[in-house]
């Protein structure tokens, strides 16, 4: 059955308005329009909603029935209709990205927080994994987007360069090392070290640049995430390398930040999407804020 919206609307406005004269200035027609609207509308219903004397008006039984049904449909028409345009202009919608844990813990916070003052009704889901799971997400449309290392490739994936992340020694206020600004990382021999695991994504990029070096550190503590090693260090169990974004300011007083050189070790965040894939509005809206706090 075609649904006639405009015969609806017609009906609706003669029944709230008590005249054909008023309903049609409400809806910006003549008088004339207006009642071909509606005896179109009772014809293709075959049956006759309002009454019309030449001096009043009034509703049938049957049109006493239907209004609040016609009433209810316009109105639910209306909110679908504006829900639409809303999710066109990034007004409304849910989003959802993947990262690794550590854009999660420093830098991610502000921009979330500048994209929902933009976008109150916006809601955004974050599924922090590893490199490989933050891949797989976005591949497997898990998630729209995502945040990875740029050591991880997937052919279904394209990616653009956010920011770099240098590699630091973090250590208590108590330690041997708290004191200094800047370490070489030949002089870390000697002392215990939390180290990221092999599972970890980040030892790749250690591994290489301190091997082009001939540095062989040896860890006495290896884990898989950063903010474990935040953890242990914070409790004065040895100090740790691991990427400057892992330390969220303010949080852990006690800890000093050093950092590592000869090699400067950074590792690559970038922006990773589906090829040939199309973000919904309101994803793009928050992939082009993120890309636009790039540091490259």
């Amino acid at each position: 059955m075609k649904l006639d919206t405009l015969g609806v609307q017609a009906f609706v406005a003669i029944a709230k308005c008590g005249g054909f004269q008023k309903a049609a200035n409400n809806l910006f027609l003549t008088q004339t329009a207006l009642t071909r609207r509606l005896q179109k509308f009772e014809d293709y219903l075959g049956v006759r909603l309002i009454e019309r004397t030449t001096r009043s008006i009034g509703l049938t039984e049957t049109g006493r029935n239907f209004l609040p049904q016609a009433e209810r449909l316009l109105s639910e028409l209306g909110n679908a209709l504006t829900e639409i345009v809303e999710t066109g202009r990034a007004e409304r919608g849910d989003v959802c990205i993947a990262c690794v844990p550590t854009a999660g813990v420093q830098y991610l916070p502000a921009i979330i927080q500048e994209y929902s003052a933009r976008y109150p009704n916006n809601r955004i889901k974050i599924l922090d994994h590893s490199s490989i799971g933050v891949a797989e997400a976005v591949a497997r449309r898990e998630a729209e987007f995502g945040i990875n290392l740029d050591e991880t490739h997937h052919a279904e994936l394209q990616s653009t360069p956010l920011l770099e992340d240098q590699f630091v020694l973090i250590c208590r206020d108590d330690h041997p090392l708290a004191g200094r600004k800047r370490l070489r990382w030949k002089q870390l021999d000697g002392f215990p070290l939390i180290f990221a695991g092999h599972a970890n994504s980040n030892r790749p990029f250690l591994d290489a640049a301190l091997q082009s070096k001939n540095i062989n550190l040896q860890a006495f503590y290896e884990v898989q995430r950063s903010s474990t090693a935040v953890g242990l260090v914070f409790a004065g169990v040895a100090a740790a390398v691991v990427p400057k974004l892992s330390m969220q300011r303010g949080t852990h007083p006690r800890i000093r930040l050093i950092s590592l050189i000869d090699p400067a070790v950074y590792r690559t965040l970038k922006l990773v999407s589906r090829k040939n894939s199309r973000l919904s509005p309101a994803a793009q809206s928050l992939y082009n804020l993120i890309a636009a706090r790039a540091r490259l």
